[in-house]
């Protein structure tokens, strides 16, 4: 045997490069000839019209669309609806969904359009149901009076049966022989299929082995039932890697390599026993690189030899295509085999547009307007054409104007096939078929569970549904053709107008008020390895090189910061705005030193470290806009004519800043910028637990010109603590921590004769979350893992107690112990860590002790196992009664309990009894449930359908209600009032000789008619 050829390098592009710079390629190469583009004409025109004409009386997608557009509000519900329906187990939550829904379209009157069995069906199934459900009738009226006449089961039914009826006409099958069967009945020479095999990816290592089972079964039977011609001529199957995995991520990445790629390889062997065309489908962008290293270990496997049928899909609203399409023929050529490439379009956008913007990215991995996405897939594919035959391009396009294209490029009808999914596309490509008899079309076919299905059918609603979208244009007769012959490239214009003008870039997300914080893609191998590097690199302070004050020193710090106040106070706000945003550019381009210091210092794993830095330069530049905004110029009051009335705000004096350890620069940074930023001299007393981080904060502040009469830094314990709150100079306290001493701070100030200063106070919580029947069980798995046990659960914020509705429990709880039991604990230094130690060895002690009492008193669901140090593994214990749970747990501990959905009210009263009001977390699909919940409970900060950690400056201010905190919010347009006090003067301009202005009938005579002087424009500047 020949020796194995050394590897390639592994993948590397762009991630986000800027969309002129490949408009500009693109637009270069794009013009073809004029006859060219009157035969593309001829061939999308005539596609368009059987698109039209088409009368399948069964319908399909693109009927749906028509009947039922995703911009119109029976649209949206049927989605929603459609998405979770056929998951709720139980009859009192299904109704209530139901009904939630009808009522938020116009079913009742909702003429159909379409001679559409499918079509039809569906309407009269909803309308039926809606008609039951009157509209302003409450959930609890309705559905009682609904019972009394027997028509709750016929709604439930008729709504459930209309989903089943949409479902089964986009599933193939509801089993791999189930769908082989309906195949084989359309089978012909040059139409194929690949089966899909639905379901969300593995959370747990039970998923991950019960999906590899699935397909390997389904190959096992796609293979036998097979014909004998030659590929690519054969079915196929789609395989996700992220369902192979419960922890397909980057940091991961050593892991994935050594347990993944051994089962990417077991199932292509068995594919190739068969023949098969074995496809790896495409993930999100931040997954792609992970994605091409585990593809490229198992295509390298000299099992897979003399076997053509390995293929993946590639997607073309990445930026990074065009340089994906060389990697692979590279590999292909590096081994020389031949391999299959489905090129698509791309599925999930809105998401990929998000992640970077709360990623903070230089720009985005994907196209942000769909003509450069359109634009680029035929460059794609043109470049597919050209490495014919090592690589054999597969098409996934339901546009007619794209299948015309490639047709003109492929100059023949030979290597090379179109796809198309399932239920879509259909009277397309069967024109196509007639005009074209060679051309080989795959149809891509998912098979599973109605359940499974309808998220998958969600998804290609949303994807073809989308205004913009060939599919719902097409199907819309008032749309001229011409507009649908409207070339991608014409569309663009030009280079410089590639990107869509709507959406900003991620720095740009808050302008102009401030630039976003910057961050880093961990998926972009190049980003991350340099932050590690840098952040191994780094040369920190020896610990214990900071020295702990004694009250004399501490007395004298707030002797000393009062002289500074008067200095501080009267430099305008506009400089110390302008300083903050200097703090703000500094902590940026020192990310590496502080990074490492929180990792040493916090024991923060990497990813929480850099979201700990980016919140404080938020915090920089939030409170430098907000003082720009309110500290610059006074507010002019309304008043009689002849008076001015200006209210100002300035500084109170010296506030005392006491921060905990758990965010040790980001609250530390956060309170004493406000308190800056207002006018005050602050005396700063940081965590004794992190001491190294405040002194390197406040170097930075001073360096970026606070002056260090205005910023003194006074280390110790809390007993210096106590001592800086007790001094009768200080004119206000600003404080995170424990309930209990912000309840003794409250009483010091309280005890003291001088003037009645404010305590600014964010504490901890019982912070719940409750799930009811229609939330997705893994988005409930990802957000409780990520709300309890991120940064070992030393949050605030953090989840300690979920209620479950008990029809879904079992499911969802073994769900959420089988994630748990994946995560790793240990080195925070370690980019593959997620979870680090609790801060110190009194913490482990008390997390500890109330672990062993759980043992005893609740049912343990999952006990995990943690390294020497002081660390403490994920657990999770059912509770008989949310009651039990008697105060804040501050660790990787969750607990759950169990309620009965007519028991949801009894469940809020029990959350609104316990006096905390921090976060809560809500998952349901149902739009009342949700305002019920809300409306039910003083809590600060509440997420629905996502987690509940992580609040972002500015976008979700922060703080609770109760024992919680006395507000305002940090992060918030209320925050820095508290921290001044408000002056109003009063000028009567007409004290001297009278109104002129208003006797001579003129406007606008300047400040001394209404305006303020400019002695008080701007206090202090």
């Amino acid at each position: 045997m020949p020796d194995r050829p050394p590897p390639l390098p592994p993948f590397n592009a762009a991630y986000a490069p800027h969309d002129p710079e490949i408009a500009a390629r693109l637009l270069a190469t794009a013009k073809l000839s004029g006859e060219q583009e009157a035969r593309i004409d001829r061939t999308a025109t005539r596609l368009i019209e059987a698109v039209r004409a088409n009368d399948d009386p069964l319908g399909g997608v693109e009927d749906m669309l028509r009947e039922f557009a995703l911009s119109t509000k029976e649209g949206l519900a049927l989605m929603v609806l459609a998405e979770a329906l056929l998951r709720v187990p139980d009859a009192r939550t299904a109704d209530q969904f139901i009904e939630d829904k009808l009522g938020q379209g116009d079913f009742v009157h909702h003429e159909t359009k379409s001679s559409a069995f499918l079509v039809n069906a569906s309407a009269w199934a909803l309308g039926m149901s809606a008609r039951v459900i009157q509209p302003g009738e409450t959930p609890q009226g309705t559905i009682g009076r609904l019972t009394k006449r027997l028509g709750a089961p016929a709604v439930r039914a008729a709504t459930r049966q209309a989903m089943r009826l949409m479902g089964s006409h986009f599933v193939l099958g509801e089993t791999i022989e189930a769908a082989l069967a309906r195949a084989e009945a359309h089978a012909s020479r040059h139409r194929r299929y690949s089966f899909d095999m639905l379901g969300e990816g593995a959370r747990t290592a039970a998923d991950a082995a019960r999906y590899f089972d699935s397909y390997a079964r389904a190959i096992d039977a796609i293979g036998r039932a097979a014909n004998n011609r030659p590929l690519p001529d054969r079915p196929g199957i789609s395989v996700k890697l992220s369902a192979l995995h419960s922890r397909f991520e980057a940091i991961s990445h050593q892991r994935v390599m050594s347990e993944l790629v051994p089962r990417l390889i077991d199932l292509a062997r068995q594919a190739k026993t068969f023949d098969l065309n074995f496809t790896v489908d495409a993930e999100e962008a931040d997954r792609l690189e992970l994605s091409l290293d585990v593809i490229a270990a198992a295509f390298a496997d000299p099992s897979l030899a003399g076997w053509d049928g390995f293929g993946l899909a590639i997607q073309a609203y990445q930026k990074r295509a065009r340089e994906v399409i060389d990697h692979v023929d590279g590999l292909a050529k590096n081994l020389n085999r031949r391999m299959m490439v489905r090129l698509v379009k791309g599925a999930y956008w809105d998401t990929e547009i998000k992640r970077a913007q709360e990623r903070g990215l230089d720009g985005y991995p994907v196209f942000t307007r769909k003509a450069m996405t359109d634009l680029n897939y035929v460059a794609c594919a043109q470049q597919l054409l050209g490495l014919r035959p090592r690589i054999f391009p597969q098409f996934a396009t339901h546009n007619a104007l794209t299948v015309a294209t490639l047709l003109e490029l492929a100059k023949g009808e030979s290597g090379f096939e179109f796809q198309r999914l399932h239920g879509m596309g259909e009277a397309l490509y069967a024109q196509l078929a007639e005009d074209h008899p060679d051309i080989a079309c795959r149809t891509y076919a998912p098979v599973g569970s109605h359940r499974d299905l309808l998220a998958y059918l969600v998804r290609r609603l949303l994807e073809n549904g989308a205004n913009s979208s060939f599919v719902a244009l097409a199907a819309d007769e008032t749309v001229p053709l011409a507009t649908l012959l409207w070339r991608p490239m014409e569309i663009i214009g030009a280079a410089a107008k590639a990107a869509h003008p709507d959406i900003r870039l991620p720095a740009d997300l808050f302008s102009p008020q401030r630039t976003n914080s910057r961050g880093l893609e961990f998926g972009e191998r190049a980003a991350l390895n340099k932050l590690v590097a840098d952040v191994a690199a780094e040369v920190l302070p020896a610990t214990g090189s900071v020295a702990d004050a004694t009250p004399v020193e501490a007395n004298a710090a707030v002797s000393a910061a009062r002289d500074g106040f008067k200095g501080w106070s009267r430099t305008p706000a506009w400089t110390r705005a302008s300083i903050l945003e200097k703090a703000a550019d500094l902590l940026e381009q020192r990310a590496a030193h502080f990074i490492a210091l929180l990792q040493r210092e916090g024991g923060k794993t990497l990813d929480d470290a850099l979201s700990e830095l980016r919140e404080a330069v938020d915090f920089c530049r939030y409170y430098a806009a907000q003082g720009r905004a309110h500290f610059i110029d006074g507010k002019a009051m309304p008043g009689p004519t002849g008076e001015s009335n200006i209210l100002a705000l300035r500084g109170r004096g010296v506030f005392v800043a006491i921060s905990p350890w758990n965010f040790p620069l980001a609250i530390f940074i956060g309170q004493v910028t406000a308190a800056l930023m207002a006018g005050n001299a602050v005396v700063a007393k940081p965590a004794e637990q992190t001491p190294l981080i405040a002194a390197e904060a406040v170097r930075l502040l001073h360096e970026a010109g606070v002056p260090p009469s205005a910023l003194h830094l006074v280390q110790g314990d809390g007993r210096i603590g106590a001592a800086l709150v007790a001094h009768p100079d200080i004119s206000g306290v600003v404080f995170t921590g424990s309930t209990d001493v912000a309840r003794i701070i409250n009483r010091t100030l309280a005890a003291k004769d001088g003037p009645i200063v404010p305590l600014i106070a964010e504490t901890g919580g019982i912070n719940a979350m409750i799930v009811d029947a229609t939330a997705l069980p893994e988005q409930v798995a990802d957000d409780v893992v990520t709300s309890a046990f991120r940064s070992a659960g030393q949050r605030c914020s953090a989840l300690r107690l979920l209620l479950i509705q008990d029809d879904v429990a079992d499911r969802m709880i073994e769900m959420i112990a089988g994630a748990a039991r994946e995560l790793r604990i240990g080195d925070p230094g370690d980019p593959a860590t997620h979870i680090g130690p609790v801060i110190d060895a009194e913490a482990k002690q008390r997390l500890d002790a109330h672990i062993a009492r759980m043992k005893q008193e609740a049912r343990v669901h999952f006990a995990g196992t943690a390294p020497e140090g002081n660390f403490v593994a994920p657990h999770i214990f059912e509770l008989s009664d949310a009651g039990q749970l008697k105060e804040e747990v501050f660790g990787p501990v969750l607990h759950v309990v169990r309620y009965r959905a007519d028991r949801l009210r009894h469940v809020l009263q029990s959350i609104e009894g316990s006096g905390y009001g921090l976060t809560l977390g809500i998952h349901s699909r149902i739009d009342d449930t949700v305002d019920d919940i809300i409306d039910a409970v003083q809590v600060g900060n509440i997420y629905v359908n996502r987690n509940m950690i992580g609040a972002v400056v500015g976008v979700q201010p922060f703080g609770g209600h109760g024992l919680s905190g006395t507000g305002p919010k940090a992060g918030g347009p209320h925050y820095l009032a508290r921290f001044a006090t408000e002056q109003t003067v009063t000028v009567n301009t007409a004290a001297a000789g009278g109104n002129a202005a208003l006797l001579s009938g003129t406007e606008g005579a300047g400040w001394r008619i209404g305006q303020p002087s400019p002695r008080w424009r701007g206090q202090g500047s």
